[in-house]
C-alpha cells in the first residue's frame, strides 16, 4: 500500500495514551489542544463512538498544543503528562476538556488535588518542564501527518475530515466495521 500524504505519520505504540478496546478492529487518534473550544466541543462525540463500538474501537489522544492561539494549551497538555506518571492520565484529560475547565497553574495543581495525585511532585514536573519534550514530540508528529488544526482524527491510520462536525467519525467508524 502507499503512502497517502494524510496518513498517520508516527505509528502507535504501547506508550501512547489508549482506551477502549483491548484488541480492538479499529483505532483512533486524535491529536488535540486541552484550550480548544472544538477540541472540548467533540469531546461527547468521541465518547459516544467509543460507548457505541466499545468492543471494537480504541482511542489514542496526543497532544497538539496551539500555543500561538491557547496560551495555557502547552503547560495543561504537561500537566496530562504528569498525571500520567501517576497513573491519571484519563482522569486528567476528562477534567481539562470539560467545557468551563480553567487552565492556568493554579487550577491545574487543584485538579491534581482532587484527583489525589502527589501535589509535590506534579508541581515539580511542570516547574521542570519534564514533559515538555514528549508533549513536543506528538506536535512534530502532527505537523509531519500534514495537520494544521485541533482536533484531528485518524482512524486506523487516514485522515477523518470532522471540519464539518464530529458525526463525520462517527460515519466513518460504523463504515469500516
Amino acid at each position: 500500500m502507499t503512502s497517502h500524504r494524510s496518513d498517520l505519520v508516527v505509528p502507535v505504540t504501547p506508550v501512547d495514551h489508549a482506551r477502549g478496546a483491548l484488541h480492538p478492529r479499529l483505532t483512533i487518534v486524535e491529536y488535540g489542544d486541552f484550550e480548544c473550544s472544538v477540541c472540548r466541543a467533540a469531546e461527547p462525540g468521541v465518547r459516544m463512538v467509543l460507548n457505541r463500538f466499545a468492543a471494537d474501537v480504541r482511542l489514542v489522544y496526543r497532544h497538539f498544543p496551539i500555543e500561538s492561539a491557547h496560551p495555557h494549551a502547552l503547560l495543561a497538555a504537561e500537566a496530562s503528562e504528569a498525571a500520567a506518571a501517576q497513573g491519571k492520565f484519563w482522569e486528567m484529560h476528562d477534567q481539562l476538556m470539560r467545557e468551563a475547565a480553567r487552565l492556568d497553574r493554579a487550577s491545574l495543581l487543584r485538579y491534581a488535588g482532587e484527583l489525589e495525585l502527589d501535589t509535590a511532585l506534579f508541581q515539580s514536573s511542570l516547574d521542570d518542564e519534564i514533559y515538555r519534550q514528549r508533549v513536543r514530540e506528538q506536535m512534530e508528529g502532527a505537523v509531519r501527518s500534514h495537520l494544521r488544526a485541533t482536533p484531528g482524527f485518524f482512524v486506523n491510520g487516514h485522515v477523518c475530515d470532522v471540519s464539518g462536525g464530529i458525526h463525520a467519525l462517527s460515519e466513518r467508524v460504523s463504515t469500516l466495521l
